[in-house]
């Protein structure tokens, strides 16, 4: 049985009341916890990763809606450019991780490597295989370092995310999102599901563990990733 297969993609909350009681309480923790940041000096990396549509940007916007902005960057990753090519892969990724004093969050991150430049052959088998190998040293690296590093994916269902696909096409405020990319990835779900487990299976490592949230049901992915980023940060300081 793969990571994928454990999951129960339908969990919820029992209330619209208990989602916002327990959004203020994770976001006035979070926002205690960055005031502790600073004076600790430490460096917070928060890694998203997740299939089209499955909430990231709703969820990365829950996480930082109390935080101060003086505080925190979000970096959204997409294609690297011509100048980023012409270096190793990961260089883009270490220029921007957060200094000391700050928490830094990607929206997609260094796993396009294994994900989909492996799916769309956009890198030779043999720079895809060795990546796993070049991720789990870059992430050992820095976390050894002191930074406190959560890595999430956001999964949905195949029916969940087609039915988000046909609201977003109707939506004048959110039908920017939706590309004939998305479209094309759908085709190809069982071969990215295949490259997931072969990611989860070499990288779910001890110092950097993934948590794998279960996003059919907003609310719930949006509690349990402020719940594990505050309980992470928490332990350390």
């Amino acid at each position: 049985m793969g990571y994928l297969d454990k999951l129960d993609l339908d969990k919820q909350l029992e209330s619209k009341e208990e989602y916002e009681d327990l959004l203020e309480e994770y976001q006035f923790r979070f926002l205690k916890l960055q005031r502790k940041i600073i004076e600790k000096n430490l460096a917070v990396c928060i890694a998203y990763e997740g299939a089209d549509a499955a909430g990231k940007g709703g969820n990365i916007k829950r996480l930082i809606e109390t935080l101060d902005p003086r505080g925190y960057e979000v970096h959204p990753i997409g294609a690297p450019g011509p100048g980023e090519k012409a270096h190793h892969y990961l260089r883009r990724f270490w220029l921007r991780l957060p200094p000391r004093g700050r928490i830094g969050i990607f929206d997609r991150t260094w796993y396009g490597r294994v994900l989909v430049e492996r799916v769309e052959k956009f890198a030779k088998k043999e720079e895809w295989q060795r990546a796993y190998k070049e991720i789990n040293e870059f992430e050992r690296h820095i976390t050894d370092d002191g930074m406190i590093l959560v890595k999430f994916w956001l999964h949905i269902s195949k029916k969940e995310q087609l039915d988000r696909f046909k609201k977003r096409e109707k939506d004048p405020w959110k039908n920017w999102k939706l590309t004939e990319e998305d479209w094309r990835n759908r085709e190809k779900w069982d071969t990215y599901i295949q490259a997931l487990e072969d990611m989860f299976e070499k990288t779910d490592t001890e110092n950097a563990p993934w948590t794998i949230i279960e996003g059919n049901w907003k609310w719930w992915a949006r509690i349990k990733a402020l719940k594990t980023v505050v309980n992470r940060v928490e332990a350390r300081v």
